[in-house]
């Protein structure tokens, strides 16, 4: 049978998975591109060090020189973190005419328009399904499965790390830092779990999904994003008593004002698809004028969901079909982006507002009265009888429920309530979520 010699560039955890279905399950990768995937070089930096899969020996290297200088490897599994050296080697492989697949969605939001333009200059191809939602095969879905519809809306849960730690928070009844600890002894957080838990890893996702799906040239860095380490156990309880669950939602909508984007803890409605995702997985919700509503669910990270994601990418560069997609997409190209980015002050939702306040006569017609001189209209309001549970320097909690209001007016309502006197100086505030915008 044809061979087609591939590489992988970092043997870390989802490169060994690569390597293990690759070496393991030739047969099975085979069937399916009809040449053997034949790993020829594994490059990684300390050739000394233990790992969890079984590699021939002559794969092994430590120089880079052994992939680019070699002719006959033609793709290449590009599976180191960060920004650099991964820029740097990913054009590299580029330039000494590898095809290259990554699971780097970083690397592609940052960098994506130079090392697009340059593979396409060379008449090589980059993919990336493994980028986004890990085995969740999202990327392509939306690039060719949906390509008769114009998607309306994107909505997902599109980090691990995040959903685990408010489930536990919601099953358990534990704090952020339990929960946090937690999923870092489980090896779902890094020991530094900033990208994770405020928003960044998230909308770095979406802005390569919003890319797919709207043509949308925005960075990463201007999608709104709200983190999750401002949520409490008093959230979660006072979400459930209301029928909702608390999830970090990243998502797109097409508007005529424009392309909608935001990251942020979001109340889900208990019941919808996107409240029943528990744990580390993830979850994608697509809407298209076509096809309608489809769900995408499953694992979003980890070694074997990544890595099957990676081969197939690998397949797919080897049998041909993916040089000619990568072709015609022209992602991440010089081309004007069709959409405009709506500003984040326009964006419409209604809200959940918790505050801290003292318990006596007049609090609510003070907040009220800023409400409405804000056009914010509420839906309902708890307040529970004083508890040394929730009670804040002798303040007790207040929760306001909003019908649609804009977020620029919700944000500097909640700034101006925070200024009174009867109120402390810290509030929650989230979107909420009834049903999927269609």
């Amino acid at each position: 049978m044809e061979k087609t010699k591939v590489a992988i560039v970092g043997l870390g955890t989802v490169g060994s998975g690569v390597a293990k279905l690759l070496l393991d399950h030739g047969d099975r990768t085979a069937r399916h591109a009809g040449r053997t995937l034949w790993l020829e070089k594994a490059v990684v930096r300390d050739l000394k060090r233990k790992r969890d899969c079984d590699i021939p020996a002559g794969v092994l290297t430590d120089r880079l020189e052994e992939v680019l200088d070699n002719p006959e490897i033609e793709v290449v599994a590009q599976l180191i973190g960060g920004l650099e050296p991964a820029r740097t080697i990913m054009l590299q492989l580029l330039e000494s005419g590898k095809n290259v697949v990554t699971a780097n969605k970083a690397l592609l939001a940052e960098h994506g328009p130079e090392l697009f333009d340059r593979a396409r200059e060379l008449g090589r191809c980059i993919a990336f399904e493994a980028a986004v939602a890990g085995g969740i095969p999202i990327i392509t879905n939306i690039s060719q499965c949906l390509s008769a519809n114009q998607v309306l809306s994107i909505q997902g849960i599109l980090n691990g790390t995040s959903n685990f730690i408010l489930t536990q928070m919601d099953d358990l009844g534990c704090g952020y830092d339990t929960a946090l600890a937690e999923a870092q002894r489980r090896g779902y957080a890094e020991a530094d779990p900033t990208m994770d838990v405020d928003g960044t890893d998230a909308a770095q996702k979406l802005a390569i999904l919003a890319h797919l799906a709207f043509g949308a040239r925005v960075h990463w860095s201007r999608i709104p994003r709200v983190g999750i380490d401002q949520v409490g156990i008093t959230d979660m309880r006072f979400a459930r008593e209301l029928g909702y669950r608390i999830k970090l939602i990243a998502q797109a909508q097409l508007v005529p004002a424009g392309l909608e984007l935001s990251v942020a803890p979001t109340l889900i409605r208990i019941g919808t698809p996107l409240a029943e995702v528990r744990a580390n997985y993830n979850a994608i919700s697509v809407v298209g004028d076509a096809v309608g509503d489809v769900f995408f669910h499953g694992q979003g990270a980890g070694q074997m969901p990544t890595a099957s994601a990676v081969v197939a990418d690998l397949i797919d560069v080897a049998v041909g079909r993916l040089p000619i997609t990568f072709r015609t997409l022209e992602l991440w190209s010089n081309r004007e982006s069709p959409v405009s980015l709506r500003p984040n002050d326009d964006l419409p939702s209604r809200f959940y507002m918790r505050f801290q306040v003292e318990d006596r006569p007049g609090v609510m017609a003070k907040i009220t009265t800023v409400l409405g001189n804000h056009q914010i209209s509420i839906a309902s309001i708890i307040q529970h009888e004083p508890s040394s549970h929730d009670a804040q320097d002798g303040k007790v909690p207040l929760v306001i429920m909003t019908h649609e209001a804009p977020e620029g007016a919700a944000r500097e309502a909640v700034e101006q309530i925070l200024q009174l006197d009867v109120v402390n100086s810290s509030a929650v505030r989230m979107p909420v979520m009834d049903e999927p915008k269609l």
